[in-house]
């Protein structure tokens, strides 16, 4: 039985090196770029599951990450949502100094990673959980698209409830990824609610708990 456990951890000890050893090489270095021109217009995780970079939306094109898929891929993220869509012509460049900017025209650079800290910046990755990553030179995770969901959540990321970009909020629809109407927010109070955009939530809450106290 000892000999079979034995086995057994030598081979997840051998399925998490090489993880390790895919995620490592998957790993984008500074000064990399894309662009819907040249042929390389995303990064893929390395088991090629999701992809971060650019994908057509309306006339053009936004900058999001994907669920790779037939016969259409699956839009699980999308930065600056509210921004219309960017043309053929659009780059999205990894800086020297750790920024991910969008070049969207002569002059008009747009952040992407709003919340990072450029200057400790040393690479990026795109994960298999659908998770965009920063990382500074010790490997350690500074900032990552999990932390700020726009319309989907995935396995192994949550919602914050003392923090309100934590928050999902719907797509005006399945062509528009812009916010819709609807956003879902977790409480501090422990429950997941769901409520219309621009209402305040917890005055709402409070008012109908109200009501039941009374009927009770």
């Amino acid at each position: 039985m000892a000999s079979v456990w034995f086995v057994f951890l030598l081979a997840l000890i051998f399925c998490v090196g090489v993880t390790a050893q895919l995620e490592k090489k998957n790993s984008i270095s500074l000064n990399s770029s894309l662009s819907p021109n040249n042929g390389s217009a995303s990064w893929a995780s390395p088991s090629g599951r999701f992809a971060f970079g650019f994908y057509p939306e309306g006339r053009g094109f936004s900058v999001g990450i994907w669920l790779v898929g037939t016969p259409r891929n699956t839009v699980v993220w999308t930065a600056n949502r509210d921004y219309p869509p960017v043309s053929a012509n659009a780059k999205l460049n990894f800086t020297g100094d750790g920024k991910l900017l969008l070049q969207a025209g002569e002059g008009s650079e747009i952040s992407i990673t709003d919340g990072s800290d450029d200057s400790v910046v040393a690479a990026a990755s795109m994960l298999d959980s659908g998770n965009f990553v920063l990382y500074d030179r010790d490997s350690s995770v500074v900032w990552e698209s999990f932390s700020f969901p726009t319309d989907t959540i995935l396995g192994g990321q949550y919602l914050d409830s003392y923090n309100k970009l934590n928050n999902l909020v719907s797509s005006e629809s399945r062509t528009d990824r812009s916010s819709g109407r609807f956003f879902l927010a977790m409480q501090e109070d422990g429950n997941l609610l769901s409520y219309p955009v621009n209402v305040n939530a917890p005055k709402i809450l409070g008012a109908l708990l109200e009501v039941v106290h009374h009927l009770l």
